[in-house]
């Protein structure tokens, strides 16, 4: 599977989340072999913390099941690019790669101040690249399809 596969799992799970009345963004864990480890969507509308972001959810479980060697050859599929929270799990669970959908900024373009997502103008590139070991980062992909999952809901 591309890159752009994986992407599309993410963006079905972020339908789904957005069904279950959360916020409309997925996430996968991706191992080294290909296959799909882990899945998350936004779980905040569930119990009420807003830190509950997909891939934070998802690092979590990440980081409770595998070691941080393991998950350095593993990729992290997000609808959307990581917000510095989501960046920061990913690097402290010990991921390798990440790929992500719409930027943060074009997300915060198109949902404007909503108060319950005001994205910070920080790409998930300065967050990871600012620790003290490398993490590949491949981002905007599929910018049309992850937008598309968002359209009307911020209103």
């Amino acid at each position: 599977m591309t890159d752009e596969d994986y992407l599309r799992l993410t963006l079905e799970i972020a339908r789904q989340a957005r069904a279950a009345g959360n916020h409309p963004f997925g996430a996968i864990l991706v191992g080294p072999d290909g296959a799909v480890l882990l899945r998350a969507g936004n779980a905040h509308g569930d119990a009420g913390d807003r830190t509950r972001h997909a891939e934070r959810v998802l690092m979590t479980q990440a980081s409770l099941a595998y070691p941080a060697a393991f998950l350095a050859d593993c990729t992290m599929y997000a609808s959307a690019e990581p917000c510095a929270m989501c960046a920061g799990s990913a690097y402290w669970a010990g991921v390798g790669r990440v790929v992500y959908g719409l930027s943060e900024r074009d997300l915060g373009i198109l949902i404007g101040p909503h108060p319950e997502n005001l994205t910070m103008n920080l790409p998930c590139r300065v967050v990871l690249g600012s620790g003290q070991r490398p993490i590949e980062v491949v981002g905007p992909l599929l910018e049309a399809e992850s937008r598309a999952v968002h359209e009307g809901f911020w209103s």
